[in-house]
């Protein structure tokens, strides 16, 4: 007799739990959609609030010109958060200012009356001293994802040894739907940066389990390798539409749109967690790793985390400031803003699947010195461009670099607690994943301000001579010490490496592994 539908499903649905490779679909998509998410915001956020709230508050100050004392009643809902439009020197359309854009456009002869502005040319944004506000203010709405991320991070280490992967990666899904329709629907800025801080929560819960859910799956190293390989080019994929997407939706659907098409997209991702994964199942792991205060100590570890903090916050400081500037030199329209992030999350993909495998060969601690020198230049060469096409190049330049010191220094964290400590990577990857959080903490949060001190020029100045200064001390990990009692355990278990963790080997097999290393120690 043909078994019932009801029995072949469960039949399909016993065989998907036991794929590995329906597992590695559900961490490539859930990478994807939170990667998304994180860059979609980027070029709608800043151009969504100048509107608000700069020319909001414009159409309601204008006509009270006149009489200055009735303006606070008439004053936008957004005034709360910017409480400077509230007096009676509300900068208007048309108005001229020591303070306005660098250079000179937008500006008009003054005593043009309020009611009939003139159209700014070239559909440049007026309003210098509101965008450099902004700046900060968009800097610290960025930020506050990673930091929230930073602070999360750990805490969802520990609770994937208690309790597994499955209810946390489930967990992870459940926040980044909220904070999904949260963007869609917020209006304010305080209602947008809480949805980006509750986006830090959901990306650390999906990021950590996703990966240490793979590690344990593919217990083989070169599958493992290529697994991990796959789900972190959903990562890159993700960063790579993200914003041209978000810009697009943006100028000819609405800024609700693209968020509501990811919230149903992410209700596709938690419908295959349901049926793949088991979230009720808790099964604790047992490993013992490294204290975190001891590796803190390691200045190996350190270098390598230096690395990857610095040269990610290149790239994280041009996130809030870099669609402004180009509001205020090249007068770009809105979908051009999310398209100058194009080359740079090309060219990373590239270069993260390249060096994965050239790293190895040129080694690794040179390949990612020449990244930090690429990325140190590709800052510099920046400010130079006149118009989108001219970003092109440093934008390229930046990426395919960051690729480089990525994919060549998430390995040796991994070879670095093999060779000087135990073999265990949850603590190492935990340092590695705070780095590169660190990054784009301190990047968006500190950009804005020095872009308002000093201006943008000298932004990318500051941080690309700080990656050309940082980029010898790679040198060192050229050849780090092994810890002597480590070189005895390491002979010891020589005869045991054919089914355990090959260190030297395996490690430089895998291409892009932030965390992911990290994780394979919660598999073991």
């Amino acid at each position: 007799s043909r078994p019932s539908p009801r029995a072949m499903s469960q039949h399909w649905l016993a065989t998907g739990r036991a794929s590995p490779r329906l597992v590695l679909v559900v961490v490539f998509v859930a990478l994807l959609l939170d990667n998304i998410l994180l860059t979609v915001v980027v070029p709608i956020v800043p151009t969504f609030l100048y509107t608000t709230e700069y020319e909001g508050a414009n159409s309601s100050a204008g006509p009270a010109l006149p009489e200055p004392t009735p303006a606070a009643p008439r004053a936008p809902p957004f005034s709360s958060v910017l409480s400077y439009f509230n007096n009676a020197t509300v900068p208007v359309w048309g108005f001229t200012s020591a303070v306005e854009l660098p250079n000179g456009t937008g500006s008009s002869p003054p005593g043009h009356p309020p009611s009939a502005p003139p159209a700014p040319p070239r559909g440049c944004l007026e309003g210098g001293e509101f965008l450099a506000q902004e700046n900060t203010r968009v800097g610290l709405l960025f930020a506050s994802k990673a930091l929230v991320q930073l602070l999360v991070n750990p805490w969802v280490g520990l609770l994937t040894n208690r309790i597994g992967y499955h209810i946390p990666m489930f967990l992870g899904f459940t926040i980044m739907f909220l904070s999904t329709v949260m963007f869609a629907f917020s209006g304010t800025y305080t209602l947008l940066f809480i949805a980006r801080a509750l986006q830090g929560v959901g990306s650390s819960f999906s990021s950590v389990a996703g990966l240490g859910l793979l590690a344990s799956v593919y217990p083989d190293d070169s599958e493992r390798g290529s697994a991990m390989g796959i789900a972190l080019g959903g990562l890159a994929l993700g960063v790579l539409i993200g914003a041209p997407f978000g810009s697009i939706m943006y100028e000819f659907v609405g800024k609700a749109s693209p968020f509501l098409v990811l919230a149903f997209l992410a209700l596709l991702d938690g419908a295959l967690q349901l049926c793949i994964l088991q979230p009720s199942r808790i099964s604790p792991e047992s490993t013992k790793a490294t204290p975190v205060s001891t590796l803190l100590r390691d200045p190996y570890i350190l270098v390598a985390a230096g690395a990857l903090c610095f040269s990610n916050m290149g790239v994280a400081m041009l996130e809030p400031t870099l669609p402004i500037w180009m509001l205020q030199t090249m007068c770009s329209p809105q979908w051009q803003l999310g398209m100058a992030f194009l080359p740079a999350s090309i060219s990373y993909l590239i270069g993260t699947n390249l060096f994965g495998i050239l790293a190895n060969r040129m080694g690794r601690w040179l390949c990612s010195m020449i990244g930090m020198a690429v990325v140190g230049i590709s800052l510099l060469c920046v400010p130079l461009a006149t118009n989108i096409y001219g970003l092109i190049g440093p934008n390229a330049g930046l990426g395919f670099a960051i690729g480089m010191v990525d994919s060549s220094m998430m390995p040796i964290m991994g070879y670095l607690v093999d060779l000087r400590h135990t073999s265990a990577y949850g603590t190492v990857y935990a340092i590695a994943d705070v780095a590169f959080c660190m990054g784009f903490a301190i990047g968006p949060s500190t950009g804005g301000a020095v872009v308002r001190a000093l201006g943008f020029p000298w932004l990318m100045v500051i941080v690309g001579v700080l990656n050309v200064a940082y980029a010898p001390l790679c040198w060192l990990l050229r050849s780090p010490p092994a810890t002597e009692e480590r070189m005895a355990i390491l002979s010891q278990e020589c005869p045991m490496q054919a089914k355990s963790y090959t260190p030297k080997e395996a490690l430089r097999e895998l291409p892009l592994t932030e965390q992911s290393d990290g994780e394979a120690e919660n598999a073991g």
